[in-house]
């Protein structure tokens, strides 16, 4: 990446003339760009040496960044418990010196967390700080980001119409701050919430905008989401003909992009439309 090409001779500056802070925070940059490169490993190695400067200097802030950032580069390799032991460090250390932003950070990110594993009531209790936080400092982008995800934590819970009270408001502030790809996020998460209460024609009305922003932010994994759930809303209201014309093109897309859980899932919807269809040779 061009960032490491910079990072990269500025670390040998930094070194050069001693300035410990700046050796710090170009290792903890240099440990995101390679994260940002899906090089979680090489990662961690630099933001651990940016942590050991930061505590060697007795530099708070900084160690509660690269806390953090250890936090995230564990969690890019799957591993999300050893990516809460960072958080919960990360945490105590930005309430400790007062960073209202980097606690609702880690509240956050520890609430993202707790839903990966299936703890989705864990996660409501710090999404909630969270949300709180990100109002109190005016972080219209995170407080769009904690609701949304309040919403997705309740909807795991079964309580759809409780994540539409957090779906709508995140997608106003979405559509506020012009961020395309949360616009589209929260309306196909609306159109599931309005599916899972039984409403097929209301789903459709949040998957259909939801689709055209996919395919135009360029988004394949999640247009290929939204036109197998238009397939399922179509199937839920008796026009299983009309269902097949998009599971068709989300097969397709689930292939090309090697989803294989997805292509299963999709399969599985193509054979119970055949079979409604009475085409029980198709269904097979």
């Amino acid at each position: 990446s061009r960032a490491i090409e910079y990072y990269e001779p500025a670390l040998a500056i930094s070194r050069e003339i001693g300035d410990h802070r700046e050796e710090g925070a170009v290792l903890g940059n240099l440990g995101s760009a390679y994260r940002d490169l899906g090089q979680a490993s090489r990662a961690i190695e630099y933001h651990e040496q940016a942590l050991a400067i930061s505590r060697e200097i007795g530099y708070r802030r900084g160690e509660g960044i690269h806390l953090g950032n250890l936090g995230n580069a564990y969690w890019a390799l799957g591993q999300v418990e050893r990516a809460i032991e960072y958080y919960e460090q990360a945490l105590a250390i930005s309430r400790e010196i007062g960073d209202r932003r980097g606690e609702g950070n880690h509240l956050g990110n520890l609430g993202l967390a707790y839903a990966a594993l299936g703890q989705a009531e864990r996660a409501v209790e710090y999404y909630e700080p969270a949300l709180a936080i990100s109002r109190e400092i005016g972080d219209r982008h995170n407080e769009g980001t904690w609701l949304g995800n309040l919403g997705l934590a309740y909807a795991a819970l079964g309580q759809a119409s409780r994540a539409i009270e957090y779906y709508e408001p995140a997608l106003a502030i979405s559509r506020e701050i012009g961020d395309r790809h949360n616009e589209g996020t929260w309306l196909g998460n609306l159109g599931l919430a309005y599916a899972a209460l039984g409403q097929a024609s209301r789903a459709i009305e949040y998957y259909e905008p939801a689709l055209a922003i996919s395919r135009e932010i360029g988004d394949h994994r999640e247009e290929g989401a939204v036109l197998g759930n238009l397939g399922s809303a179509y199937r839920d209201l008796g026009q299983a003909s009309r269902a097949i014309e998009y599971y068709e093109p989300a097969l397709a897309i689930s292939r090309e992009i090697g989803d294989h859980r997805e292509e299963g899932a999709v399969l599985g919807n193509l054979g119970s439309a055949y079979r409604d269809l009475g085409q029980a040779s198709r269904a097979i």
